[in-house]
């Protein structure tokens, strides 16, 4: 088996896992979403810190947190990526699964809009196209159902930024988030201790109440990680236009088990914004095709230079 096709299946194993997982929170709806997101936060950094350790790279994640503008930059990302989770975990709950997978379908242009009017990066006339697509099916949405969909913009915004914060950090994937669950850790704990000590919200814990639900409580640990450690093998053998096209399969995924598994609602209105936003994302998916292929070509052109220079 090539490098390539390893990564095309660590890819599409990530994005499955990704794509699959509004079933597991599911499962959860009848805990309170900031219980949720505590124990995916714990048992997380449990995980990661436990492969740290089994590499021996526990002082790297020390080394993490030197310097106070490292520190702030890992607290930003935190918060985003905390962020997002919440949302996630809240609009899986309430039954809004179609908004997440709107969420991040919207969420790459929201990165190239961002790589344009904060890195400077520049961008084609089909990324703008794709971008002018995605607005118009907001826009649908909006208007058709008299409220903007607020959890797919916020999704989309917030994983938009945390990947724009992490470029600034110079860490690993694995070592950068568990410095990021590491930060919100005391407040997920702290919240737990509050559940089971009845201080905060009706009834005790959920953890201990139940072995399903404890059971399920703890795997949100291992269900947050592989799929980012497959991210980060997909990422290091495919080209990244090949990773933003496979990305798709995740928001595709949460698509048809909202409308399929769970029922929910899917109208005349739902049907043109999503028709838009798949357009949008098929001239994304292209002009990030022809880019990729420009630049090879172009490195293996210099390649070819230099070879005859010398």
């Amino acid at each position: 088996m090539s490098e390539t096709t390893k990564g095309i299946l660590a890819m599409i194993g990530a994005c499955t896992i990704w794509g699959l997982s509004p079933i597991y929170y599911k499962l959860l709806s009848h805990i309170p979403a900031p219980e949720v997101m505590a124990h995916r936060i714990t048992w997380s950094l449990v995980f990661f810190a436990g492969v740290l350790a089994v590499q021996g790279r526990l002082p790297v994640l020390r080394a993490a947190f030197s310097g106070g503008r490292r520190i702030a930059t890992i607290a930003l990302a935190s918060a985003m990526i905390s962020t997002n989770w919440f949302l996630f975990i809240f609009a899986t709950q309430i039954g809004r699964n179609t908004e997440t997978s709107l969420g991040y379908y919207i969420f790459p242009l929201v990165a190239v809009l961002l790589g344009r009017f904060v890195l400077g990066e520049k961008l084609g006339r089909l990324q703008w196209a794709a971008i002018a697509l995605a607005f118009a099916g907001v826009s649908v949405l909006t208007l058709g159902l008299g409220v903007a969909p607020y959890i797919s913009l916020a999704l989309a915004v917030t994983f938009g930024l945390y990947g724009l914060i992490k470029n600034g950090l110079p860490l690993g994937p694995v070592v950068s988030v568990t410095a990021e669950v590491a930060v919100v850790a005391p407040f997920a704990l702290a919240l737990l201790a509050a559940r089971h000590g009845g201080i905060y919200g009706e009834g005790s814990g959920a953890f201990g109440a139940s072995m399903q639900d404890s059971l399920l409580l703890m795997l949100s640990g291992p269900l947050t990680a592989s799929p980012l450690i497959l991210f980060s093998a997909a990422a290091r053998r495919v080209a990244m236009s090949t990773v933003g096209v496979l990305q798709y399969i995740n928001p595709t995924l949460q698509f048809l088990c909202a409308v399929i598994l769970f029922g929910e609602a899917f109208s005349p209105v739902h049907q043109a914004a999503f028709a838009l936003i798949w357009a949008a994302v098929a001239l994304y998916s292209l002009g990030a095709f022809r880019q990729d292929r420009a630049s090879r070509r172009a490195a293996m052109a210099a390649s070819g230079s230099s070879t005859q220079v010398r």
